[in-house]
Formats: structure tokens, sequence, C-alpha cells
């Protein structure tokens, strides 16, 4: 509801209308036909950072670790996911993905994935070949792959649309441009206080993904995980070169890194996205790249696990460096998996930002977070696939929520 201030009483509030953060406002929502439910968003409209800039794949869970909020929570929200878009009229694409080893020395890392995807009970993954590679992507190559057929695409910001219009249904409500400064527990509510005044609450719940650390420290909640903003920009491919892709193709991810690799996408749309790099950010909104915050670099800065992940991964950030600096090593890249793909190919892309949690000690938290302050349920670390697992994290979110009230 751009243009409408909040009303000063609540029983809920949510701040943040990412994907995650409506979708536990509907769950609540959904729960309690009396629970008077507000979103506050500080941006103009829903789903306008990390929930809008994906390259929009539904993950089927085979990264995961087995056993972790990840894996249980993606397989279930995969499944879910593509039974709510039916019912809703929301376009999906059950396109399928392949998982690319390029060389014998990443033949082990491939076992471990299908080990883990078989763990987790994703549906019909399997192994194949060079040839078979060739018939389900004919412009890719590699020595084995995984083939993941319920690997799928959607629009991620219309499905957050749709998670609004639910929580219209119930009597719910959302406020664009409403930022909130702070979170005030006292006796028996919570005041929150935002920019177009305040809102008493008995609870709150911050999906805030980039700023999620300084929200929850601010309101008692420990000092790790922090947040680390990396600058995730992608090419395209140009309209007369995007039959070099079929669906998805994805590389072997590194198994100390949280982060997918460098994939080549087709969205919903038949756009083909190249991508993305992962480059340490100067802001965590800094979607243009001369985009420096001093509040944001300072505190990027100050923590000591930044300075022991750099230490950890050089070569990795100079690889990425190089990606983000210059198309050609960009594309090179990628040219491992289809080697016609050239520079001449591409175009500029869109660019997210991935806020990613990262402990004292260096360590890349690789799991969701969630932690519950007085009167308040923080999501810390909610970074792919959080969207495609939107559903049962919502469920989650609403039962620590449901405590509180």
């Amino acid at each position: 509801m751009p243009g409408a201030d909040p009303p000063h009483e609540s029983d809920v509030v949510v701040v943040g209308a990412g994907i995650v953060g409506l979708a536990a406002a509907r769950e609540l929502a959904l729960r309690h036909e009396r629970l008077r439910v507000v979103v506050l968003e500080r941006e103009s409209r829903v789903a306008a950072h990390q929930s809008g800039r994906t390259s929009g794949v539904i993950h089927a869970g085979i990264y995961y670790r087995p056993g972790s909020l990840k894996a249980r929570l993606c397989v279930a929200g995969a499944r879910e996911l593509y039974a709510y878009c039916e019912q809703h009229g929301i376009r999906t694409e059950r396109s399928g993905k392949v998982i690319v080893a390029t060389g014998a020395d990443q033949l082990a890392a491939l076992d471990e994935l299908q080990r883990r995807g078989r763990e987790n009970e994703v549906p019909a993954l399997r192994r194949i070949g060079p040839d078979e590679l060739r018939e389900i992507e004919p412009h890719a190559t590699g020595v084995a792959a995984l083939h993941s057929p319920e690997t799928g695409v959607v629009d991620f910001a219309q499905v957050a649309a749709s998670f609004a219009a639910d929580l219209a249904q119930r009597g719910g409500q959302v406020f664009a441009g409403c930022a909130v400064s702070s979170l005030k527990p006292g006796p028996g509510s919570l005041t929150v206080e935002h920019s177009a005044g305040t809102t008493s609450a008995r609870a709150a719940i911050a999906c805030v993904g980039a700023w999620s650390d300084r929200l929850a420290i601010a309101c008692g909640a420990p000092a790790e995980p922090r947040i680390v903003p990396f600058r995730g920009a992608y090419l395209r491919l140009a309209p007369g070169r995007r039959e070099l892709v079929r669906a998805n193709i994805y590389p072997v991810p590194d198994p100390d890194l949280p982060f997918l690799g460098m994939h080549l996408t087709r969205q919903i749309d038949g756009e083909v996205l190249l991508g993305p790099s992962a480059l340490m950010a100067g802001a965590r909104d800094a979607y243009r790249l001369t985009r420096v915050r001093p509040r944001d670099i300072a505190q990027t800065l100050g923590w000591p696990g930044t300075w022991r992940l750099a230490a950890r991964f050089r070569q990795t950030a100079w690889r990425e460096l190089r990606a983000a600096a210059s198309r050609r090593a960009f594309v090179a890249e990628l040219r491992r998996f289809v080697p016609e793909l050239r520079s001449a190919d591409v175009l500029p892309g869109p660019v997210g930002i991935r806020a990613q949690a990262l402990n004292r000690d260096g360590s890349l938290v690789d799991d969701f977070v969630v932690h519950r302050t007085e009167r308040a349920v923080h999501v810390r670390n909610a970074p792919s696939p959080a969207a495609t697992s939107a559903l049962p994290l919502a469920r989650l979110i609403a039962d620590e929520a449901e405590a509180l009230l």
C-alpha cells in the first residue's frame, strides 16, 4: 500500500517484503483468521532485492548437506512451490538441470553430489555420460554429469506478489516505502519505529536480507553471523545465440564454498543468463559497481571473519575479480561447459546482491539461520535456496513467532 501509513497497532509486524517475509506473513494469516498482520517494506515494491534479482531457478535439493535445514526445506519447498504455482496460475517450467564435470579431477565431487541428492530424496536424479549430456544440452561438453529433471524456473517476484495478494485476502497489509529503524520490546508488546512513525505489536519478524545482522544485534541477538555483501553480476546471451542453452547448465561447485558457481540458465521468459560473478561489494545495495557506503564498507572490513575469509580464498577472490573486470575472463569460465560460447555472444545483464552470513572465524554460514529475541524472530541467513524453500521455511518462522504471541 504505497502512500498509506501503517496502523499504530497490530498483532504481528513483518519487516521486509521479500519472498520469505511475505511467505511468513501469509502463513500466520492463514493460521489465525483474526490475527492482524502488517508487512513493512522500505522500498517502493515487494521483492526489490534478492527475491527479485535471481535467475529464477527452482532448486531440487542436490547440493545441501543431508539433515540440514536447506536439504529438508528445499526438497519439500520445490514440491510445494510447483503445486502453489499451478493452483494460482503462475507459470513454471520443469526444464531440468545438468551439473557438469569437465575433468576427471571433478568426478569425486560429482559422486558426493549424487550421494547427497539420493540421501535428500531428490526426485529422478541420475548420472549421465558425455553422449547423453549432448542429447540433453547439445552444446555442452563434459566427462560426466548429473541430470535433475525436476529442477525448474519461475519468476520469483511474481510468486512474492501472489503471496502478498494471499495476505491481503486474509486482511493483512503491505506498506511500501516504510523503512524500519528499530524494534524495541516492552512489557507485553514491542514498538516498531519506522519512517511513518511507530507501530505497537505483540511480535515482530525481521526478514531484511542484507541488513539482517544490524536489526538482530540491536535487539540482543548474537553478534555472529555478520552479513558480508557479495555483488553478483550476470551477462545474458544475445537473442540470436540463445539456442546454446536449453535449460540449466551448472558446474561442479567448490565444496568449501556455499556458492554454486557460474552457470547458464534459461529463464521463464526465454532470456538466458550467464553467471553470476561473486565480488565482495562496497555496499549492501551495490547494484552499481561504484556504489560504496561508508557504514557498509566499515562493517565489512571491521569484521575479523572478512580478513580470515580473504586469506583462505585468495586464489578464488582473484579469479572472481578477473571475471568481474573482464568480459573475456567471464566468458572463459563458462566456455569450459559450452565451448562454442564467445564474448561476442553476450550482452550486459542484471545485478544482484547476495547477503552472505560470515562467522568471526571466517567460515561461511551454509545453512538457514533463525534467531529469536524478546518478542522478535530474526531470519539471519536465507540465501539460495530460500526462494525455493519459502513455503516450508515460512512454517518454521511462523512456529517461532507463535511462541511470542
